[in-house]
């Protein structure tokens, strides 16, 4: 790996571009799409993206801080952008309430709206919402217990990124792989559901590199009570990124290695493995038999199975 140095907050905020101008009383996207669940049935999922405080922890690869607000949601509003979304979508069994950050920081969700929440996530089977590994604490358990009430089932994904040591380092997540370990097994003890996001080919990578550490970061994930990996594209458009790649440390991954690496999750047989398919139209524009390929990939993540 060639040396780079350490990045900061500063080095990241320095080179963003403006971010999208939201209203705090609508989410930003929802959708439905189908997704297998874990028993192997095919279930739609209702997934919410809300608008709210932007994350306190400036990852360099991250471009989620586009879609937030520079201040807090006032009690309430968190609650009505979900019934509002709500009410525009079809049936589904399964919500997801990603809010670009930690769903756990109090300055992101007021805990104060958790009791409505859950009141309006109680006819769905299970609710999903993301998380840095160290805001998993009291307010989860909470939450989580005010959902087992209602007979909800609560899964946590947790952003593991990689576990290249450096790179991780380097990203300015401020976390290591011990702290996804021990949020992990937190959360398994209590009886939630663990999802983990994984890059594909980070930053300081080559090709090569980031397909194998594409695979040890599944196997890791696995072996530490992960029930799901996500696998994310990794991409620019967030200002630290585009300047990474003209540095030469930045390129994101072909279509080649993204087939391999959901082929290599896919065939551990160890849980359920996703290729994030949102904005593939961007990768390899000039691969050969393109779009036959991305179907594939999308029949995999749907089937669970391997496709020759």
């Amino acid at each position: 790996m060639t040396p780079v140095p350490l990045f900061t907050d500063d080095w990241v905020l320095a080179r963003r571009p403006a971010r999208n101008a939201l209203t705090a009383g609508r989410p930003y996207a929802w959708l439905v799409e189908p997704e297998p669940a874990a028993d192997g049935r095919l279930v739609n999922v209702a997934t919410l993206f809300l608008t709210n405080r932007e994350c306190p922890f400036r990852c360099v690869m991250c471009d989620l801080w586009k879609n937030t607000l520079p201040e807090s949601v006032g009690v309430g509003q968190i609650p009505e952008q979900i019934r509002w979304a709500l009410a525009q979508l079809p049936p589904a069994q399964h919500l997801k309430l990603y809010n670009a950050g930690s769903f756990f920081d109090p300055r992101a969700i007021p805990p104060e709206d958790y009791p409505e929440i859950v009141r309006l996530a109680a006819p769905f089977e299970r609710v999903i919402v993301e998380c840095h590994p160290k805001t998993i604490g009291k307010r989860c358990e909470s939450f989580h217990a005010m959902l087992a009430n209602q007979g909800v089932k609560l899964e946590v994904a947790l952003g593991l990124e990689t576990v290249h040591p450096e790179v991780l380092l380097r990203l300015n997540k401020r976390m290591t792989t011990d702290d996804f370990a021990q949020a992990a097994r937190a959360l398994r003890t209590a009886g939630v559901t663990v999802r983990a996001f994984i890059m594909v080919r980070p930053p300081f990578l080559t090709e090569d590199e980031g397909l194998e550490w594409a695979k040890r970061s599944i196997d890791f994930a696995f072996a530490h009570g992960a029930e799901c990996c996500s696998l994310i594209p990794t991409r620019d458009g967030n200002g630290a990124m585009e300047e990474l790649a003209r540095a030469g440390h930045f390129a994101p991954p072909a279509l080649e290695t993204l087939e391999r690496a959901l082929e290599y999750g896919l065939a551990q047989r160890a849980g359920r493995v996703f290729l994030d398919l949102w904005d593939i139209g961007k990768v390899s524009p000039d691969a050969p038999d393109r779009e036959a390929r991305v179907a594939r990939l999308a029949r995999m993540n749907l089937s669970q199975h391997l496709e020759p």
